[in-house]
């Protein structure tokens, strides 16, 4: 299975039933799979989302949004729980403006999911931890 570095931004080849022995970058040596978001910019984006084969969930948010502070934690915790299966990652869109154009983010939070590098749904608003979990469920 390819992952990419959230550091580095290298592509590591992990077997799958290796996922849950916290690989490390072949290149970096950090986690590839941290218990937490990771941070994608412009510069990232496509190729985190491109060339990881786990889906990958996104959080575009801002700084300055009441909703998406009280979503973090819970967008936090999920991303621990999902280690293995679903990379959580976020978007700051105040300072990515041109990844929320490109994606047409109207509001905030959105939660865009990815597969094979495609968008495979979204949902605007801030969800609770059971709500999120089952729309995971459902991809």
């Amino acid at each position: 299975m390819e992952l990419v570095c959230p550091h580095c931004a290298a592509v590591n080849r992990v077997p799958s039933e290796r996922l849950g022995d916290q690989p490390k970058c072949g290149k970096y040596g950090a986690e590839v799979l941290p218990a937490r978001p990771v941070e994608l910019t412009a510069a990232s984006f496509d190729k985190f989302i491109a060339r990881n084969e786990l889906p990958v969930l996104v959080d575009f948010w801002a700084p300055w949004c009441g909703p998406c502070k009280m979503m973090a934690p819970v967008f936090a915790q999920m991303a621990g729980d999902y280690v293995g299966r679903i990379r959580f990652a976020k978007v700051d869109t105040e300072a990515e403006q041109v990844l929320a154009g490109r994606f047409g983010i109207r509001s905030i939070p959105t939660l865009a999911l990815f597969k094979q590098g495609r968008e495979v749904d979204r949902v605007a608003g801030a969800l609770p931890a059971q709500q999120l979990a089952a729309w995971l469920a459902r991809h």
